[in-house]
């Protein structure tokens, strides 16, 4: 579904992302991995239009989408779960929900996929009139992920849904990822957390200093030489 390749992205004449190339099949859930600092989110950025790249492809189901506008991409039928959640603090929930359905005109089809929403997350219908400012962290990450369903993507990707969560929430945090792939969505993951990362994906990549230090199967990353090596520094 997503091919990238040969991916550079820079800042100024500061090089994040250096000659990244991975896939993300069809139906799959794939991990992208490593330390602050190492292009994770630049990634997502680049792959949502936010940022543009200096050089390299992204295509996604067989199309070129590098240098497209966000809404553009959104069209496409990518959209983004952004890291640290950012929902609009003083909107309701419903408004926010609302507002991942900015780019479709299809009323009946996004008062559906409301209803849907709110059937995976019953907390947020209970909540759909607060501020989405007041509720708890895995609330809030709730609204975000419902607020990318909005869009009706095909390809989902979620910037570090476990981050800052208790570690009672990031079990059914670990439950949402699969109960989306069951859905039919696939999922570029990029996380800190190694454990939910080999919980949920099938193949993972493994960021360092802005390129690929590890590929592989995410089963058994947690004792993998190389992964202790590139990810963990020993």
């Amino acid at each position: 579904m997503l091919d990238i390749r040969h991916l550079k992205v820079a800042y100024g004449i500061t090089e994040v992302l250096r000659d990244v190339s991975f896939q993300v099949p069809t139906g799959s859930i794939v991990a992208l991995l490593g330390g602050n600092g190492s292009g994770k989110t630049t990634m997502l950025n680049t792959l949502t239009g936010l940022v543009r790249p200096v050089a390299g492809s992204i295509t996604f189901e067989g199309k070129e989408c590098a240098g497209l506008a966000p809404d553009g991409i959104v069209r496409r039928g990518i959209a983004q779960v952004p890291q640290g959640r950012e929902v609009w603090p003083t909107m309701s929930v419903h408004d926010n929900l609302e507002l991942g359905a900015a780019t479709r005109r299809d009323w009946p089809g996004i008062r559906s996929d409301l209803d849907d929403v709110y059937a995976m997350f019953p907390k947020l219908k209970v909540h759909k009139r607060r501020h989405a400012g007041s509720l708890s962290g895995g609330e809030q990450q709730m609204v975000a992920i419902g607020r990318a369903l909005m869009a009706r993507p095909r390809c989902l990707l979620m910037d570090e849904p476990s981050a800052g969560l208790a570690p009672s929430i990031v079990g059914d945090m670990v439950d949402t990822i699969l109960a989306l792939n069951r859905r039919g969505l696939t999922i570029l993951l990029v996380e800190q957390n190694i454990g939910v990362a080999a919980a949920v994906a099938e193949h993972a990549h493994i960021l360092q200093g802005g390129e690929i230090a590890f590929s592989g199967p995410a089963a058994g990353l947690i004792d993998n030489p190389a992964v202790l090596r590139s990810y963990l520094g020993r």
